[in-house]
């Protein structure tokens, strides 16, 4: 099958469409998977067993337990519970919920790596619990983390495909549709393909160079 270049002008803006729909979902998942992670963090440190080992087991049940799954759970089951969302929010609910799980060991690793004449000194100062961890430990971990969580994001963008499987937009959804219509999946595919390198690469290059201006090398 020969390329042809006006057929792909032709589709574009369904495709780009289907960009805004990914790119929409990534954002809106990691925000999501960023703020829960650190709940799940802060939790993990709660001193009653009762608090951390309930929590231990849904982050495990998570994390060992593929994303395709728990999409289809929370779009097929949940609405047999009467709680139903559109497939969008689904999605977004579905990837901020997986990667949570990574991203609040990125977090542990980050508060363990705080020095402990941190601790030492808020301790010493008299400093407040909640004060000590918004003033000192949090961002000094935070600083530490960021070039892990942002490779989260990238990994998130390049999983955003398997939001398709309940029916979000997104650019292989369009790009199938593309395809289906005309019964030539070479372009739109290979476009699809093409821009998700296009926007990863350059990431994960920003994301390094953000590493060592952070010094965490």
């Amino acid at each position: 099958m020969d390329w042809d270049w006006s057929y792909v002008w032709d589709f574009m803006p369904q495709i780009l469409d289907g960009l805004v729909v990914t790119l929409k979902a990534t954002v809106l998942g990691s925000l999501l998977a960023f703020g829960l992670g650190l709940v799940w963090t802060l939790l993990f440190r709660v001193p009653s067993r009762w608090v951390r080992w309930p929590v231990r087991a849904v982050v495990e049940f998570v994390r060992d337990t593929p994303l395709l799954v728990q999409l289809f759970f929370l779009f097929y089951v949940l609405p047999t519970l009467d709680i139903s969302f559109s497939p969008l929010v689904t999605g977004v609910i579905g990837l901020g919920l997986h990667y949570s799980t990574y991203t609040a060991e990125v977090y542990r690793a980050g508060i363990e790596a705080v020095p402990r004449g941190q601790w030492e000194a808020a301790t010493a100062l008299s400093l407040p619990r909640t004060h000590t961890w918004v003033a000192v430990v949090l961002p000094q971990a935070l600083r530490r983390v960021v070039p892990a969580l942002g490779n989260y994001v990238i990994a998130m963008f390049k999983d955003t495909p398997l939001l398709y499987a309940i029916a979000v937009l997104d650019m292989l959804k369009q790009a199938q549709e593309v395809g289906a219509e005309s019964f030539r999946y070479l372009e739109p595919m290979t476009v699809v393909g093409l821009l998700f390198v296009v926007i990863a690469y350059p990431t994960s290059l920003l994301i390094r160079l953000l590493e060592r201006r952070l010094g965490t090398h």
